[in-house]
């Protein structure tokens, strides 16, 4: 099946795109896409945190299953003061 993943910020520059469409197994979860990610993206196997991950924009666990989903959001966690 395939997905539209989204990046946001930090990680959209160290991947050089917004999105892509990516093909996944049917029994895939948030962190074995994640896990795919980084072996298509060397600079996202680097990053020292984990991102935030939404699925069809509703925050999402890392074992979330993505079937049925049509697009997986990752923001690296973002702090304010």
């Amino acid at each position: 099946m395939e997905i539209e993943v989204l990046y946001f910020a930090s990680l959209a520059e160290r991947t050089g795109r917004r999105s892509e469409t990516v093909s996944i197994d049917a029994e895939a979860t948030v962190e074995s896409l994640w896990s795919a990610l980084e072996g298509r993206h060397r600079a996202l196997a680097a990053l020292s945190f984990r991102p935030l991950a939404a699925c069809d924009r509703a925050w999402a666990a890392w074992d979330a299953p993505l079937a049925g989903v049509r697009e997986v959001a990752f923001v690296p966690p973002v702090s304010g003061g």
